[in-house]
Formats: structure tokens, C-alpha cells, sequence
């Protein structure tokens, strides 16, 4: 589990860790200098090639300006460009820029001719709050144009810390070499996409800064897998969770396949499909392992809901069941009688946006998945509005209804009443594919049924979902890549895990 900062949550780590335990700001800088330099060096381990290091004026410069002393003594071709006013330099700036002139390292105030291997950005740091323009603004415009692998120290400029909006402009970076913690804005959208691959370092600000802080937003990572439940060898099948989907509809079976199909590749002992009765024999011949219940335009609903919940661990609802009265029935009695964790996704989704006092009435921890589409039909906000602000729209939902809310996008975020939100990190664009959410809804609910916590299995089952889709796309490539092999992602993942 790591923490993720933003920028007033982290400028107060660097004053607790020097005010505090008497840490040095110049020791701090040449830490995070020598930890940028290594990982430049690290991928471009041949002496020589010439490296550009644009400077500011603050102490994010100053990093830069060190970063360039270090791989000036290790016989890199360091230029500096510094386009600021030397007399607004912090005092840890202004002496890093006099150590440099002092070794003789050249100091270019316009952007020089020729190509450079590298282009290194440390021209403002994690506090911008203002758009970019002028002369900065046309220099990193100059910078991206540039043909050179780019490096961003601590965040790319342009990019807000605290929800990755670009201000005006910013720097594109192959690379962003941060410190302590991540930034929100460099695993959000937009400012992901400027941040290219994250390397948080150490440079001796760690959890030991966070004092009075209370971060309210974490990532999980492969540490995490820990919390998947364990298996014993004197168990059964009733041992791993009774999981029960309503899912699918007349000419939507595959929706329920998957669910079904991911829940049992996460380790569910049971899942019982509940379904139309066109469907019978499609799931039996797509997931014969499922138990399958159907029902017909006759069957009394509440009644039939009520005792099929009564079988369960844990309750899905919502894949591919339709908009019909039926549907609808369903979810409401799923929300007014379950006793177990209960998930609803899909068009149990978009039923509850027409009837959003129902969500209000559940007995039973709820989890909701929905896409941005899905969370606008809820909320009743733009599309675009939401994709700016998915962090606090889940939180605010989360908090409404009494909910968790796991808003899907390149970068799904987690929503908990009265908790710290996630941000997932796994998974690529390979998985913009139509099953996959159906897929996550089988793995959520199977964690649930499995009973770990709703507030762990909402965010352990999202990155557990990407993982498989990265070691699916491993295999299959991400153009390629079907919601179906997502399983087969899943089965690669946890057996590595249970090696």
C-alpha cells in the first residue's frame, strides 16, 4: 500500500522532515539530485552523450542544477539552461547555480542549437498552480518538439500535483523521477500522460514525515496481494464463498459468462447464475461449472429474488439483465432484502439512476461499478465534468448513499464512506474492450463472497483485475486482447501469487 500526496500534503513532509528531525534542505536536495542522475545513468549508461537540464529558479532548479553537476563528473556533456532571473533564485538555488559556473559546466539562457540524447525538465516544481505562458511556456513547447528522451524531476512542468490538469501547457516526460510519494496528478488523467513511467526514490522523506497528515488517498501494489483469502487443504467447495450473479438477459448471455467465469477463476467455491430462461443453454455450455437458476415472464420476482438470496455469500446484479419491469424487481428487492455484501453494476446501474432513492434503502454493505456513462446517468453531471474530477465525485457519491463506489476508467478510482480513497494503477488499453468490466464485477464479487471486507475487496479486486490484464496482454498482445482472456490472465496472476 502506498500513500499518494498532493501538494500541500507533500511541501509539508519537506518542512516536518527538516523543522522536525533537523534535516538539512540542502541534504534533501542533493539526495534527490543524485537519485534523478542515477536513473538517467541507468538508462543511458554511455559517457558522453550530451544532456540538457532546463533550470528554474526555485528549488525544484536547484535539483536540476545539481542533477547536472553529478553527470558533469561522470563524463556526461551537460548543458544548463536557465531562462529565469538569477536574483528571484531560492538560496539553495542560487548556490547550486554558482557550484555549476564554478565547474565550468555552460549556462545557456535561450534553448541551444544542436540535438541532445537527453532533455531533462526541472523547471517548476509540485507547488504550479498558474498556467504556463510567456517565455516558459514557448520553451517547453521547444522541449517536446525536441527529438531526446525526456526526463521530468519530481513532476512535469505544467502538470498540476493535485489533479493532474495541465496548465496551459506542459512537459512531455518519458520519465518523472519523484520523491517520497506520488503525486496524484501523475496517476490521474490528464497529468498521467505527461508523467510517462513513475520512479517514486527516497531521498529521506518517508511515512516517519507524515506527522499530523492524513493522506485520503492510497494505491495498492503487489505488496497488497497478501489479502487475497487464503486456502487450507482440509476445506470444500462451501469453504470459499457461495456467489451469487443475477446477470444476463435474451441476447446478452455472454455478460453473465464472464462474470461467472472470473469468479471462479478468482476462487469462488460456488456461483450460482440466476438468469432468463433463453440463457439456459448458452451458460450451461459456457460456464458448466455454474449453478443455474432461470427464471420466465411468469415467475413472481420478489418472491423468487428473496429465495435465491437466502443461498448466498454474496450477491451480484446488474450485468446484461435489461431495463425491463423484471430487472427492476430484481434490483429493488436485491437492495431491500439482501443481508450479505451485495454488487450492482451495469444496467442494475442505469435502472437506479431513474431510481436513486432506492440506493438509499439497502440493508447491506453495496458496492457500485459504474463507467464514467454509467456514474453521469447517476449523478446527472457532464461526462467531462466527472473525468476531471473522478476523485471527488466517487468520495461525495460514496458519502451520499452510504456506498462504495468504484468509478471505472484508464485509472479507476475508489470510493469509501468515512475512508481513504484508491487510485489503481494496473491494467492498459487493451482492456477497453466489452466484457471486461463484467469480468471485474465476477472478481469484486467473488473476493466478496470469499469474505474479504467490501472496503478491501473493492480496490484489491480493481488492481487484481488490471494485473490479469497485463499478463493477458503479455500473451496476447493489447490490440488483440477479449475480455475472455482475462481469465486466462487471472490464472496466470494468482498462480504465480500461490507458487
Amino acid at each position: 500500500m502506498k500513500y499518494i500526496l498532493n501538494s500541500s500534503q507533500m511541501k509539508q513532509c519537506d518542512v516536518n522532515t527538516m523543522e522536525r528531525y533537523g534535516m538539512l534542505s540542502a541534504v534533501l536536495m542533493e539526495r534527490a539530485a543524485l537519485a534523478a542522475a542515477e536513473e538517467v545513468e541507468t538508462c543511458l549508461p554511455q559517457r558522453g552523450k550530451r544532456i540538457l537540464i532546463a533550470c528554474g529558479t526555485g528549488n525544484n532548479g536547484g535539483d536540476g542544477l545539481a542533477m547536472a553537476r553529478l553527470l558533469f563528473l561522470k563524463e556526461y556533456d551537460v548543458t544548463v539552461l536557465f531562462p529565469g532571473n538569477e536574483e528571484k533564485c531560492s538560496t539553495e538555488a542560487a548556490r547550486q547555480l554558482n557550484i555549476v559556473r564554478n565547474y565550468g559546466i555552460p549556462v545557456a539562457a535561450q534553448m541551444p542549437e544542436g540535438e541532445f540524447d537527453v532533455i531533462v525538465d526541472a523547471l517548476f516544481g509540485i507547488g504550479l498552480c498558474r498556467e504556463i505562458g510567456g517565455v516558459y511556456r514557448d520553451l517547453i513547447l521547444q522541449m517536446n518538439e525536441r527529438k531526446a528522451w525526456k526526463v521530468a524531476v519530481d513532476i512535469s512542468s505544467g502538470v498540476s500535483a493535485d489533479n493532474g490538469a495541465v496548465l496551459g501547457t506542459a512537459f512531455c516526460a518519458d520519465l518523472t523521477v519523484t520523491f517520497g510519494f506520488a503525486k496524484i496528478g501523475q496517476l490521474v488523467y490528464p497529468g498521467a500522460d505527461y508523467t510517462g513511467r513513475l520512479a517514486v526514490k527516497d531521498i529521506g522523506i518517508d511515512c516517519h514525515s507524515l506527522f499530523e497528515i492524513r493522506p485520503h488517498l492510497l494505491c495498492m501494489d503487489e505488496t497488497d496481494l497478501t489479502l487475497l483469502p487464503g486456502r487450507t487443504a482440509r476445506s470444500n467447495k462451501g469453504s470459499y464463498g457461495k456467489l451469487l450473479i443475477f446477470a444476463g438477459s435474451r441476447n446478452m448471455a455472454g455478460a453473465a459468462a464472464f462474470s461467472g467465469r472470473a469468479a471462479y477463476r478468482t476462487g469462488s467455491g460456488l456461483v450460482k447464475i440466476v438468469t432468463e430462461e433463453a440463457n439456459r443453454q448458452i451458460i450451461q455450455s459456457l460456464v458448466p461449472e455454474a449453478v443455474l437458476d432461470v427464471y420466465d415472464e411468469d415467475t413472481d420476482m420478489e418472491a423468487f429474488v428473496r429465495e435465491q438470496l437466502s443461498w448466498a455469500d454474496a450477491v451480484v446484479a446488474g450485468p446484461g439483465i435489461g431495463l425491463s419491469e423484471q430487472a427492476e424487481q430484481i434490483v429493488r428487492t436485491v437492495l431491500l432484502e439482501a443481508e450479505v455484501p451485495c454488487l450492482l453494476d451495469a444496467d442494475a446501474l442505469n435502472i437506479l439512476s431513474a431510481h436513486p432513492q432506492w440506493l438509499k434503502e439497502h440493508k447491506a454493505s453495496v458496492t457500485v461499478t459504474p463507467h464514467l456513462g454509467e456514474m453521469a446517468r447517476l449523478t446527472g453531471k457532464e461526462v467531462s465534468e466527472i473525468q476531471k474530477n473522478m476523485i471527488s465525485v466517487a468520495k461525495t457519491f460514496a458519502e451520499a448513499y452510504d456506498v462504495i463506489v468504484v468509478l471505472k476508467d484508464a485509472r479507476t478510482v475508489v470510493g469509501i464512506p468515512g475512508g481513504p480513497g484508491y487510485i489503481n494503477t494496473t491494467g492498459n488499453h487493451g482492456m477497453a474492450t466489452a466484457g471486461s468490466g463484467d469480468v471485474l464485477t465476477g472478481v469484486i464479487g467473488s473476493l466478496l463472497g470469499q469474505k474479504v471486507p467490501p472496503q478491501t475487496a473493492a480496490p484489491l479486486g480493481v488492481m487484481l483485475h488490471g494485473l490479469a490484464g497485463d499478463a493477458a496482454a503479455r500473451e496476447k498482445g493489447k490490440v488483440s486482447l477479449m475480455a475472455s482472456d482475462l481469465a486466462e490472465g487471472l490464472t496466470a496472476v494468482l498462480r504465480e501469487i500461490n507458487a
